[in-house]
């Protein structure tokens, strides 16, 4: 994962037909590239977390490792997931390579079947985990479900602006949830959320030009046990 891509990328002649949510479609994605993604965290992830002090982190849909490697070497004791089994050995690699693997349990997980351990995490990070209504909202649920009291959960993703700008973006409005959305959807009884945003950002168009693009942030703490 890098500060720019995600999983959002146009899979071009992928089979139609294909689970696009599956391992085996992205272990064959990650098998095109020796390295899809730069090994940056990513930049919003280092402006809303660096703050905070270091804890119990899960990062959901870590790809290959950039954001849980920076939690790490901050001292988050990670638990990084993904779908597929490619991205996890090379972001092991990259964790031993940075010296911080014995601070990442790196594990396979997709969203639809595998619910993480319920209020354990102090962060929930999630980045560009670009999914159709139907899976995306009670897949969040999920990740929101595994804060802890007082924990912080953080989402981000490519905002649907994008789909009318320049940037090559999957042409399926269902993937994208814009920062009002996915800030709905947290109950205020039990969410305080500190930031529901449309953030530009300079980026790079694939003919070489550089573009403006949108995300949608949204960080939000978990309520303590007496609601404060």
């Amino acid at each position: 994962m890098s500060t720019a891509p995600d999983h959002t990328h146009d899979h071009g002649t992928a089979d139609p037909g294909a689970d696009q949510f599956s391992a085996g479609f992205w272990d064959a994605h990650y098998a095109t590239k020796p390295q899809l993604w730069s090994g940056n965290p990513n930049r919003w992830l280092v402006a809303e977390v660096s703050g905070l002090p270091p804890g119990r982190a899960l990062d959901a849909g870590c790809g290959e490792g950039g954001d849980a490697i920076w939690l790490a070497g901050r001292g988050w004791q990670v638990t990084a997931t993904d779908v597929s089994a490619v991205a996890l050995d090379r972001a092991q690699a990259a964790a031993t390579h940075a010296g911080v693997a014995d601070r990442i349990a790196f594990a396979p997980g997709d969203l639809r079947t595998d619910a993480p351990a319920e209020r354990a995490y102090d962060l929930v990070s999630a980045q560009y985990l670009h999914l159709p209504s139907a899976i995306r909202r009670p897949a969040y649920a999920l990740l929101a479900g595994a804060v802890a009291p007082g924990g912080t959960l953080l989402l981000v993703g490519h905002h649907p602006r994008d789909l009318h700008g320049s940037m090559p973006r999957p042409r399926d409005p269902d993937l994208f949830a814009d920062e009002t959305e996915l800030a709905a959807d947290l109950d205020d009884r039990d969410w305080e959320v500190l930031v529901a945003q449309a953030r530009p950002h300079p980026a790079t168009h694939p003919d070489g030009g550089e573009v403006t693009v949108y995300d949608a942030v949204v960080r939000a703490r978990r309520r303590d046990r007496e609601g404060r």
